[in-house]
């Protein structure tokens, strides 16, 4: 009889998009993802986010959490936590209420913490915030 393992909520992870899979555009979820290919374009959503080593992502993401094994160029916020793994390549601003950050990660950026994670809304940018990105990191998120 085979033992079933439950894994705490925050580990689960309700969508994968494989090695070989490549997307552009905006992409919205609500529970988690995990990519392992690449992603060009704009990710939100109020859950989590995982960048899987190999992944190859080049966008502006605000989510609830993220981990970053892969490549990310471009602007992350998120709301509750950011982890970086070995494997994390980071090259844009990260803005978050917690920061992991694992030994060999290369992040290129600026970071600013979250105080009140609570005011922090995924979904809108006041205009100023989106034309100041806009500028600092040009086309798809990419400096």
């Amino acid at each position: 009889m085979s033992k079933i393992t439950e894994h705490p909520r925050s580990e689960e992870v309700s969508t994968t998009l494989g090695r070989n899979t490549h997307f552009n555009g905006v992409l919205r979820f609500r529970d988690s993802l995990k990519i392992l290919g690449s992603f060009h374009g704009e990710i939100v959503s109020p859950g989590r986010l995982v960048i899987a080593d190999g992944a190859d992502i080049k966008a502006n993401i605000r989510v609830g959490s993220i981990v970053v094994g892969g490549i990310v160029r471009g602007n992350i916020v998120a709301k509750d936590k950011l982890e970086m793994l070995t494997s994390g390549k980071v090259f844009g601003n990260i803005k978050t209420a917690k920061l992991i950050i694992a030994d060999g990660v290369l992040f290129e950026g600026k970071c600013e913490m979250i105080k009140d994670p609570d005011s922090i809304d995924i979904f809108s940018d006041n205009v100023v915030d989106i034309k100041r990105n806009a500028e600092m990191v040009g086309p798809l998120g990419v400096s």
